[in-house]
């Protein structure tokens, strides 16, 4: 067998599998049957998944947690979230079960809008393009009508197009900027849809007008695309309380609380290495939920990194402010979501996360995600400015590293005792369990 090959997508799911494990895997090292271990016992629902994606041979699963004890603008929720790092769901949690006792946290979506655009180059005198561009938008929304009634049906449709002149930058370049408002879908389908079409008559109107001649009537499509980056897509989260209810923590005053954690978030404002650290640790909590909901993670994170060097450096999606005695906390992100279309109706754990969310709209979607996120953010920077984060995070690790260490029930219980008031670390564990182990040896 060859380590290269033809028509591999051909090939049935256990021919794939006999070709990987004869070219790929080394069985004295790896057990193949994990493979068949990971499917889901259901064929009907393994099937399901193994339509998603392309040249599937089993699942790679994820933790499925859940945050309790959640006050969204004065409504309790419990959030579902997918991801392996250990201590992301617990420190949501602290962070709700925290803010639970000072008013809840709040949300507020600002817009909703998504962008789409069609990048062409035109060779002719701008300004007649441009003189020509109303008659232009109204052929490009009469040709789109039949694509567009089911979502103008629901409140949604093209918000507007604009023609953009980017020739200064690159010569001929032209774009129709479009806004689109998709109401409970992501919406990448239609847009794509909508902007293909727009392509079409965009070169039919150009070839076929009367007022442009030669090189005029030529137009050059280079692609029809979606933007993931959605500034006006726009929700914001908040947390407030008086200063002094923000109590004691690890001996540390409430005024001396609120004092080092603005200032921490006044340097990931300032300095792009710490954003960047602070930021992932936004998207800890956010990405956890957008997986968990079957949306697009990567789409997610793209626009928010974008949005957070939107003014040309790099800097903390969150804010905080001290002011009158008041400790405000708030996160502003854009977030484009769905609740209907693509896997959040197909994928049967993403069924069951909106259901424990209470089937939400994609607009109330887009608040649980963002207070997720700003929740996760406050309990890591509040670890961070006392007892440091290492403490927490390798206490929630210890159950991965005994793991690794083949520890038994025994061990564990034992392990998690001796390092109630201990620093875990991975060489830490292993000479305790190994100085453990000799002791018993020794006593046998």
């Amino acid at each position: 067998m060859s380590k290269l090959i033809n028509g591999f997508s051909k090939l049935t799911k256990s021919a794939k599998i006999t070709w990987l494990s004869e070219n790929y895997i080394d069985e004295n090292h790896f057990n193949i049957e994990v493979i068949e271990n990971s499917w889901y016992q259901n064929e009907s629902i393994q099937k399901i998944l193994e339509g998603f994606s392309e040249n599937t041979i089993s699942n790679f699963h994820l933790p499925f947690g859940l945050a309790p004890n959640f006050l969204i603008n004065e409504k309790p929720y419990c959030i579902p979230m997918a991801i392996e790092e250990s201590s992301v769901v617990a420190a949501a949690a602290g962070a709700a079960k925290y803010w639970l006792d000072r008013g809840g946290f709040h949300a507020k979506v600002i817009d909703t809008k998504k962008i789409g655009q069609v990048h062409f180059y035109w060779f002719g005198d701008t300004e007649k393009l441009k003189s020509s561009f109303n008659t232009l938008k109204t052929a490009l929304l009469k040709d789109i009508e039949p694509l567009t009634a089911n979502m103008v049906k629901r409140g949604g449709g093209v918000l507007d197009i604009e023609l953009l002149d980017k020739t200064a930058e690159e010569p001929n370049y032209y774009q129709l900027f479009v806004t689109f408002e998709t109401c409970n879908s992501m919406g990448a389908n239609f847009i794509n849809s909508i902007l293909e079409s727009f392509a079409t008559t965009l070169t039919s109107y150009i070839s076929n007008n009367e007022n442009f001649i030669g090189k005029e009537k030529e137009v050059k499509i280079i692609m029809s695309i979606l933007s993931n980056f959605t500034p006006e897509c726009l929700v914001k989260a908040w947390v407030e309380c008086p200063i002094e209810k923000l109590g004691t923590y690890n001996s540390m005053s409430a005024n001396e609380l609120a004092d080092k954690f603005y200032t921490a978030v006044k340097i990931a404002k300032l300095d792009p290495y710490r954003a960047t650290t602070h930021n992932k640790g936004i998207f800890n909590g956010i990405d956890a939920v957008v997986i968990a909901t079957g949306n697009d993670f990567r789409a997610v994170e793209a626009c928010g990194h974008t949005y957070a060097a939107k003014d040309g450096k790099y800097r903390s999606l969150s804010t905080c402010s001290l002011e009158n005695n008041i400790f405000r906390f708030e996160l502003e992100i854009p977030l484009a979501l769905g609740t209907v279309g693509g896997l959040t109706k197909l994928h049967p754990m993403s069924q069951l996360a909106l259901e424990i969310l209470g089937n939400p709209s994609a607009q109330e979607l887009m608040e649980i995600i963002a207070v997720v996120g700003l929740a996760q953010n406050f309990a890591a920077v509040r670890s961070l400015v006392t007892s440091g984060i290492q403490k927490g995070h390798m206490k929630m690790h210890l159950g991965n590293i005994l793991q690794q260490l083949g520890a038994t029930e025994m061990e564990k219980a034992n392990c998690q005792s001796h390092f109630s008031d201990k620093v875990v670390s991975h060489s830490a564990v292993r000479d305790y369990l190994e100085n453990s182990r000799l002791e018993i040896n020794a006593k046998c």
